[in-house]
């Protein structure tokens, strides 16, 4: 198998409805993004022209479309914290998600995502989401 990686970053505030800590404040993180796809040379020693799995470019485009588009200098609050805060409705560039916009479920959300966007012959295989600089979440198709 065969895969490269891209990595991408954006910044995105939430907040935690019910949780016992900090997180469940209002608060912003700078996400760093790594994107892995796959796919596998069949018959071949090397990659048919033009050689790529996917072209950087146009994983970059993909992703970006993604995360741009619905992340990127956007507040995500669950249904429960907005219900729970409804002042805060007002803030520009709110999405409403109806679960907790933990990086789990961020990182669930861009799978789905993805794997809807991608190539056909181009396999999903990781996904990392740093929320901090120690701390992350991460899928592998397995």
């Amino acid at each position: 198998m065969l895969q490269v990686t891209k990595i991408f970053r954006f910044e995105t505030a939430h907040a935690i409805h019910g949780y016992p800590g900090q997180c469940s404040n209002l608060h912003g993180h700078s996400y760093i993004l790594h994107v892995t796809v796959s796919a596998e040379p069949v018959g071949e020693d090397y990659l048919p022209p033009p050689g790529f799995i996917l072209d950087f470019k146009e994983l970059k485009r993909i992703v970006k479309s993604v995360i741009e588009a619905r992340f990127d200098h956007h507040t995500l609050l669950s249904e429960d914290y907005l219900a729970a805060h409804p002042p805060l409705a007002i803030l520009p560039n709110i999405w409403v998600w109806q679960a907790e916009p933990t990086a789990e479920n961020i990182l669930l959300y861009i799978r789905n995502t993805l794997k809807n966007e991608l190539p056909a012959d181009v396999v999903l295989r990781k996904l990392k989401i740093y929320e901090t600089s120690e701390s992350y979440a991460e899928w592998e198709e397995k």
